[in-house]
C-alpha cells in the first residue's frame, strides 16, 4: 500500500464519501474515503509512506502514528518522489492472507495482543466490555460527538431496546458506521449454535446470566486519548440501576433513533 504523508493524515480526519470524489468501485459503494483508507493500510503488509519530504516532522509523526494504530507490524517504508528499493516492495515473499486477516490493529487489540513498540508514537488501546445495554438515545447522541484522540475503534454493541439483536460498529477517523449483525447467541435457536469445541467454549466465556452473552465488546484505540474519560462516556449510556432493574419489558418501550435492522434475507 502507497500513502502520501500529508494526504493521509487529511483525508483520515474527512467525512467524504468516494462517491463525492467520483472513486466508487460500483454504483452501490457508500464507503467513505476513510473506509478504503482504513481497509488498505490494515490488510497491507507493507506501507510506503510517500513524499515524506512535504511535510514537517509533527506531519510525519502524526501520519505513521496512525498507521501504527490502524496495522502495528506493517513494515513501513518513507519515500521521496517515490523512490523505494524495489527489494522493499516487490518479491518479499512476506504476504499471507490468513495473517493479513489478523493484522490490523482493533483485531489483535481485542484478542490481548498488544504491541508495545506503537507507544512511543503515543498510541493506547483498551477493550471496552460491559453487561448492561446502551440506551439507544444516550448511545445515538455519543456516536454524535467528538471522541478525542480516537484513531480507530470496532466491535459489538447491544441496545437495551433491541434485547436480541448484537449490532456492529466500525468507526475510523471522522467516519462512523454501524448496522445489525445478527442476534445474540442466547437469542438463537440451540440447533443453530455451533459444534466445535472452541466456540462453545468462546460463548461460555463471556455468558452472563440472566442475559447470556449480551453484551458490549469495542476496541478503542488512540493517539493521546484520555482512556477513563471515554470509558465514563460510554458507561454514561448504559441503562442506569433504576432503569436496569426495570427489565426488558419495559427497555423496549425506549425511544430509539436507530435506523430498522433486519436478519439477512428478509425482505
Amino acid at each position: 500500500t502507497v500513502a502520501d504523508a500529508a494526504t493521509l493524515v487529511r483525508d483520515f480526519c474527512s467525512v467524504d464519501l468516494l462517491a463525492a470524489r467520483g472513486e466508487t468501485a460500483a454504483p452501490d459503494d457508500e464507503r467513505s474515503v476513510v473506509d478504503l483508507m482504513t481497509d488498505q493500510l490494515e490488510f497491507a503488509d507493507v506501507i510506503v509512506l510517500n513524499k515524506t519530504d512535504r511535510v514537517d516532522a509533527a506531519q510525519k509523526r502524526q501520519a505513521l502514528a496512525i498507521i501504527k494504530a490502524l496495522n502495528p507490524t506493517a513494515t513501513v517504508v518513507e519515500a521521496v518522489r517515490g523512490q523505494v528499493p524495489l527489494d522493499r516492495v516487490l518479491d518479499t515473499g512476506a504476504f499471507d492472507f490468513e495473517v493479513a486477516q489478523q493484522a490490523a490493529g482493533w483485531a489483535r487489540e481485542m484478542r490481548g495482543e498488544h504491541t508495545p513498540e506503537t507507544e512511543v508514537y503515543g498510541i493506547s488501546s483498551f477493550v471496552y466490555r460491559r453487561w448492561r445495554p446502551f440506551h439507544p438515545e444516550r448511545l445515538m447522541a455519543f456516536f454524535d460527538s467528538d471522541w478525542p484522540g480516537v484513531v480507530r475503534s470496532k466491535g459489538y454493541f447491544w441496545l437495551a431496546s433491541r434485547y436480541d439483536w448484537v449490532a456492529s460498529m466500525s468507526q475510523a477517523g471522522g467516519a462512523l458506521t454501524y448496522e445489525a449483525a445478527g442476534l445474540f447467541w442466547a437469542a438463537a435457536p440451540r440447533d443453530s449454535w455451533p459444534e466445535d469445541a472452541e466456540a462453545l467454549e468462546g460463548i461460555e466465556e463471556v455468558w452472563r446470566e440472566p442475559h447470556g452473552d449480551r453484551r458490549q465488546e469495542m476496541v478503542v484505540i488512540g493517539i493521546e486519548m484520555d482512556e477513563a474519560a471515554l470509558c465514563a462516556r460510554l458507561d454514561a449510556c448504559l441503562l442506569n440501576d433504576a432503569e436496569w432493574a426495570a427489565g426488558p419489558e419495559a427497555w423496549a418501550a425506549y425511544a430509539d433513533p436507530f435506523p430498522a435492522w433486519r436478519l439477512r434475507g428478509e425482505d
